[in-house]
């Protein structure tokens, strides 16, 4: 049986790609994954931004500077950067339904996990969820499929209003964006440290409502991983 690369479909039985030794078995020609970008230092060291030092960049200080969402995020880590081949996949992945891609990301998933939380101790991962119209529109809920490769206790109180895709919104709306996320149960995560998992960070505002309401009720403290920094 031929192996396929996930993204560009061309036949990788005969090639000795990264992942070969890597993986159990290859996912993605080097070709393919050598067009996407891994993020390096030096980086906002709250946000992950790619950036020329590590200083806090503004748009971290503006919301650090409101008194509404003071360290409400500890820390956001994103493994790649938006650029043209990772704009294409995201839309693949998320858009036109192949979650199978997901497992392009596995690796350097875990292991940014391992290299920036291992020492925090985390107790639960929350995968930033759907509305239940945009799940079943989707058919799976992103955040959750990168959930599911981290060695984390999964916990899913977080529910989502439906509301317009992120997508379609400016910034400026985002950022201004009534709390979609309620909780079911407080009583799992009083004093807990999470780790908030999602597909992207753009401006910080999905995951820092999400995690206004789990400190509301009660969380120690919130950190998040993503797949890209945009």
């Amino acid at each position: 049986m031929n192996i396929l690369c996930l993204i560009c479909h061309e036949e990788l039985s005969q090639q000795m790609s990264w992942s070969s030794f890597l993986l159990s078995e290859p996912k993605v020609c080097d070709e393919c994954y050598q067009s996407l970008r891994k993020i390096n230092s030096p980086t906002c060291p709250h946000c992950f931004r790619p950036q020329e030092n590590d200083h806090v960049c503004q748009d971290c200080l503006t919301w650090e500077n409101s008194h509404h969402w003071k360290n409400i995020l500890q820390q956001n880590v994103s493994v790649f950067e938006y650029n043209d081949s990772m704009k294409e996949l995201l839309a693949t992945f998320k858009f036109r339904g192949d979650a199978a891609l997901v497992e392009v990301f596995q690796r350097d998933f875990l292991a940014s996990y391992k290299t920036n939380f291992i020492n925090e101790k985390i107790d639960y991962t929350i995968p930033i969820p759907l509305s239940p119209e945009r799940l079943y529109e989707r058919g799976f809920n992103q955040a959750k499929l990168l959930a599911d490769f981290l060695p984390l206790t999964q916990t899913d109180i977080l529910t989502r209003t439906h509301h317009e895709k992120q997508s379609k919104k400016s910034r400026q709306q985002r950022l201004t964006a009534s709390n979609v996320f309620s909780i079911v149960d407080s009583s799992k995560i009083m004093n807990k440290k999470i780790l908030l998992i999602d597909d992207i960070y753009t401006t910080g505002s999905t995951l820092r409502h999400a995690a206004k309401v789990l400190k509301n009720n009660g969380t120690d403290s919130v950190f998040s991983l993503t797949l890209i920094r945009s």
